[in-house]
């Protein structure tokens, strides 16, 4: 504190986060509430001394001890939202009876201020990442592809760099020792085209390729013809993205199919959910057929008979 007027002493004024502020300190609180606590209290405000703009701040103060160590009884903290020109902080921070017995030395006491400034509450609004939509459309133009696939007639202009970056089976076929890194079309014989299309929407936008009318609920040979593609070429998001759906659809009449496709493909997940699932089945029918024949005496003797 630097300069007394009457009943407060000033800090001088500094500047925090771009805004300007001064502490006053009133030995025997200001004269609002003087007379109320008949000048029996220290209070301590933090006054905002910009005229631009309002803030959100910080305020801490505390005593140091006679060790000239901060006292841990006397710290104080608010968070205020400051206006312009405008002040906050307690009028009845410590008693003076107090302050003279345990923090007094030789006429002398030491207040420790802090002043954060918050940022502000309403930031700067950042879309969502559209790269997804931007890479996507690459699949819809010829722009800046450098080779080609062809599937049972129909053809594929792609970008091997992004085929490479997503799949470690791309990068060594397209930028390997293997012959189809030098060229220009690709013949692919063991997938069909709606699932090689598929494929390559999951490695552009990194999204599940398949909606709900590519594929109805009744059937999962589209699931396991991309759970096989992916496999294939080491997408193991795609994997688990099939086994899921796969997962949706599992019933007592399809479980042994979808096993069989998550045991060839090494879905590992897939295929220990559809071994407890056939578990579970067995154990409750045969809880189910036991005790059918417990309410069924009739049943229980011709049982025995037999």
């Amino acid at each position: 504190m630097s300069k007394a007027f009457h009943d407060v002493v000033s800090s001088e004024v500094v500047s925090v986060g771009q805004h300007l502020w001064r502490i006053d300190c009133y030995p025997r609180g200001p004269v609002l509430y003087s007379q109320e606590h008949k000048g029996n209290y220290v209070s301590i405000f933090l006054k905002h001394m910009s005229d631009s703009k309002s803030v959100r701040a910080s305020f801490v103060a505390f005593i140091k001890d006679r060790d000239d160590q901060p006292s841990e009884t006397r710290v104080r903290t608010y968070l205020h939202e400051f206006t312009i020109m405008d002040d906050w902080g307690w009028h009845r921070f410590v008693e003076r009876t107090v302050l003279e017995e345990d923090y007094v030395i030789q006429g002398h006491v030491t207040f420790v201020c802090t002043i954060m400034v918050m940022r502000d509450a309403t930031p700067v609004t950042v879309p969502p990442s559209d790269i997804r939509n931007h890479l996507g459309c690459l699949l819809d133009q010829a722009y800046g592809t450098d080779v080609s696939f062809t599937v049972h007639g129909e053809t594929f202009p792609v970008n091997r760099a992004i085929l490479a970056a997503r799949s470690p089976v791309f990068k060594a076929e397209l930028f390997g020792s293997m012959a189809e890194a030098t060229m220009a079309s690709i013949t692919l014989h063991d997938i069909t085209p709606s699932t090689f299309k598929y494929l390559l929407l999951f490695i552009y936008t990194d999204e599940f390729p398949i909606t709900t009318e590519d594929n109805p609920s009744n059937s999962n040979e589209v699931l396991f013809d991309l759970l096989a593609a992916a496999d294939r070429y080491a997408l193991d998001r795609l994997k688990l993205m099939c086994a899921q759906k796969l997962w949706d659809n599992v019933s007592m009449d399809t479980v042994k199919d979808i096993q069989a496709c998550a045991d060839m493909y090494n879905c590992l997940q897939l295929k220990n959910k559809c071994v407890d699932f056939i578990a579970k089945e067995k154990k409750a029918k045969k809880s189910l057929v036991s005790k059918t024949i417990r309410r069924s005496p009739r049943l229980h003797q011709a049982k025995a008979q037999i």
